[in-house]
């Protein structure tokens, strides 16, 4: 056997999203949407994080990890338009102070995705006037919950939501209008800008960044065209809104998943983002995956090698996984885990500023428009009882966070 060793202060770490695990999110939009009959499942009271913190909390302490990353629901805390819940402030206070007293960093998430169903009735990110009510949110959170967290992340992977509610017409609000889209873009980038400010204001030496979804898309191999395609949806999802808000971040926070290889079909001109297929353009699928996905090590590296010429500043890997139908003997996720670990291993050691990962994720949850089959844990929900299990893959990765080296054959 081989061990890697990781630099001394390395942030071990697993992610969660408020909505995903949370239950209860009856202000927000998704909710609203899941009612509607737009996802495989309505989320319910989910994992019951929201009551059941401290238990999950317990878990985090047996794995050793130094970082917990998670988020605010924006529409817990202002269900009405410039109305602010103190009650629901307060027990986000308590959610983090728990993880302070375990001596484990908040990375705290302000937009996943999610937004109050008032927000979207009345504003949506295509108006003007959503720049200053999420900068208001922001502000908010700061002044109620600012020292509690270490490293705050405006925005989770906006592109994401940002083309399916506006473009694909699969997420809220549901559109489909290019005009709308590049308003929004123009304002969420407004938005960011103007609430990276407010929080440097008042705290000038927190990080303060975002996250992208930065998959590796193939750019060999397949001709001028689809060479030309895999590029533009590389420039898609980082450039488009990475550009417009050059010198407003401290770090960078890396999603990465997959290999997205593109391929062209003359003979399918769908357009649905949920089978990945885009006017005659679709991503190779592993049919054999829950998701479809490919799983891709070498890509971890690429990407950190490319993140790093691009943006030259530290690096955290904000979200790493993969979906099975696995129970507690999950092999398939402990080599996931090391696989794309060795790559990191191998990024650091050729001069990347990696300074943290975060495995995705510490246990099921509500896969969005997916519901609950596809399993990302390193703990087993049972969403009957409310019961977790941890995996064999849960007691694997707290060895690597505890040694702070990973083995390897």
């Amino acid at each position: 056997m081989k061990k890697l060793k990781f630099p001394k202060g390395f942030q071990w770490g697993v992610a969660t999203s408020s909505y995903q695990v949370e239950g209860g999110n009856s202000n927000s939009d998704w909710w609203q949407w899941e009612k509607l009959g737009k996802a495989d499942n309505e989320s319910g009271r989910a994992c019951d994080y929201w009551n059941l913190y401290k238990k999950d909390h317990e878990l985090l302490s047996e794995l050793g990890v130094k970082m917990f990353r998670t988020s605010i629901e924006w529409a817990r805390v202002e269900n009405e338009d410039g109305v602010f819940d103190e009650e629901a402030f307060a027990h986000y206070r308590e959610i983090l102070g728990d993880l302070k007293k375990r001596s484990i960093k908040t990375q705290v998430t302000l937009w996943w995705w999610t937004s109050p169903i008032w927000f979207q009735e009345k504003y949506g990110f295509h108006k003007k006037e959503s720049i200053e009510i999420f900068a208001r949110y922001v502000k908010k959170v700061t002044d109620e919950l600012g020292d509690l967290i270490d490293i705050f992340t405006i925005l989770n992977e906006p592109m994401v939501p940002l083309g399916q509610g506006f473009l694909a017409g699969a997420f809220p609000p549901g559109y489909k209008n290019p005009f709308k889209f590049l308003s929004a873009i123009n304002n969420i980038s407004k938005a960011y800008k103007k609430s990276y400010e407010s929080i440097h204001e008042k705290y000038p030496n927190k990080q303060v960044g975002i996250t992208y979804l930065y998959n590796w898309y193939e750019s060999e191999g397949f001709g001028i065209l689809l060479n030309t395609i895999n590029r533009i949806a590389q420039w898609y999802r980082i450039d488009l809104l990475g550009n417009k808000i050059k010198g407003y971040q401290d770090y960078v926070g890396i999603n990465y998943y997959r290999l997205g290889k593109i391929k062209f079909n003359l003979k399918d001109f769908r357009m649905d983002s949920r089978n990945q297929t885009y006017l005659g353009f679709t991503i190779e699928e592993d049919l054999g995956n829950v998701m479809k996905w490919i799983s891709y090590p070498q890509g971890m590296l690429k990407v950190l090698k490319e993140a790093s010429d691009k943006f030259k500043l530290p690096i955290y890997i904000t979200e790493n996984g993969g979906p099975t139908r696995e129970g507690l003997d999950d092999g398939d996720r402990i080599r996931f885990i090391k696989s794309h670990l060795a790559m990191v291993h191998k990024a650091i050691s050729e001069g990347v500023d990696v300074r943290g990962y975060n495995f995705w994720s510490l246990m099921d949850n509500l896969e969005w428009l997916y519901g609950y089959e596809p399993k990302f844990g390193l703990i087993e929900m049972d969403y009957k009882t409310l019961e977790r299990k941890p995996r064999k893959s849960f007691y694997e990765y707290a060895k690597i966070c505890k040694s702070n080296e990973l083995e390897i054959k």
